[in-house]
């Protein structure tokens, strides 16, 4: 049988579909964020907006809490960047990239690395954390005043599993700078590497929809190789884009009609559902991509979409949600604009 061909809005509408940007969701905060492939969020905020943007009954209150609780962490995962995962997702994520991610920053910082003992680094961490967590400062003092370079304290959480510690990293104090010991923090349990990515397999096409080992990979932060044989053995079903370049998928995941209506959706900075893996969905068309991700603004911009494509930018300022229209919006499409951005300035307030 031939393999069902996708067109580029048929995997648009399956991305918003997964991401719950077609439909706000009933699922829990923890759920919501496994359906999302956890939540990027080097500011702090974002993650809270993403929430609002996708949960039926969400309030900035019930993400603290939850990082409170435990249920949710906030740590360095895909790609070394700071993530929020649900508790039950932490450790097989970990496993899945821990290794080649430490691989990673010692053969890119090799140079700096040169002379220090990285292992003797990274359990003189593990000795001052173990009475609690510190701030990156207070941290970086301690290992300093045991003769380490200043800057090792951070490098030596590609050795040591650190989660950012509340309410740092909240919407009340936004900085994530407190860390702690993960298998502190939250119960230790043991996941084979293999199991760890097939599990960021699983989260990638559940949360973004059908693509090839290479977007899968570079979210994951990783290289194809590294993880083909994890997928070659999971059984993923095999669709085609338009060009007849092959797409894998999760076996009886759903596929939106292409013709589904998409509503208005205001999204913050760094939302993955527009970084490069996720290109060939046009949730960002290519033409305003410079616009969005640029080096005046490395952390991205805030943006809203109409019709399931990034259509402009928006800033809370002074109370109040301003717009940045980045095309002619119709008068329809601008009213659903307004409406969702006055919605968005309440839950700012």
């Amino acid at each position: 049988m031939a393999e069902p061909v996708l067109s580029p809005r048929a995997l648009n509408r399956t991305l918003l579909d997964r991401q719950m940007l077609l439909e706000r969701s009933p699922l829990s905060l923890t759920q919501a964020a496994e359906q999302m492939g956890g939540i990027q969020t080097q500011y702090a905020p974002a993650g809270y907006i993403g929430l609002w943007a996708r949960m039926r009954d969400f309030d900035r209150p019930l993400l603290t809490q939850a990082l409170v609780d435990r249920t949710v962490i906030q740590a360095t995962v895909m790609r070394a960047t700071i993530h929020m995962v649900s508790a039950a997702d932490y450790w097989p994520m970990t496993a899945g990239i821990r290794r080649i991610r430490r691989e990673w920053f010692e053969k890119v910082s090799h140079r700096q690395l040169e002379g220090t003992d990285m292992e003797a680094v990274a359990n003189a961490v593990r000795e001052e954390l173990a009475d609690g967590p510190l701030s990156m400062r207070e941290l970086t003092s301690r290992i300093v005043a045991r003769g380490y370079a200043p800057r090792t304290a951070a490098w030596a959480g590609m050795r040591v599993d650190l989660v950012r510690v509340p309410p740092a990293g909240t919407w009340e104090r936004r900085r994530a700078d407190v860390y702690g010991l993960a298998d502190a923090w939250l119960p230790a349990v043991e996941v084979s590497e293999d199991e760890g990515m097939e599990l960021l397999i699983r989260r990638y096409l559940g949360a973004f929809g059908p693509a090839p080992l290479k977007d899968i990979a570079s979210w994951m932060g990783v290289n194809v190789g590294q993880m083909r044989q994890v997928a070659d053995r999971m059984g993923l079903r095999t669709l085609r884009d338009e060009a007849g370049k092959p797409l894998l998928d999760l076996p009886g995941a759903s596929l939106p009609d292409p013709e589904t209506p998409a509503p208005v959706r205001f999204l913050a900075v760094w939302d993955a559902a527009l970084l490069v893996h996720a290109r060939r969905t046009l949730i960002l068309p290519e033409e305003l991509r410079p616009q969005v991700f640029n080096t005046k603004t490395p952390h991205s911009v805030n943006t809203f979409l109409v019709d399931g494509q990034v259509a402009g930018a928006w800033r809370f300022e002074t109370g109040e949600i301003q717009l940045s229209p980045l095309r002619e919006l119709h008068a329809a499409e601008r009213r659903e604009v307004e409406e969702e951005a006055h919605r968005l300035s309440i839950f700012h307030s």
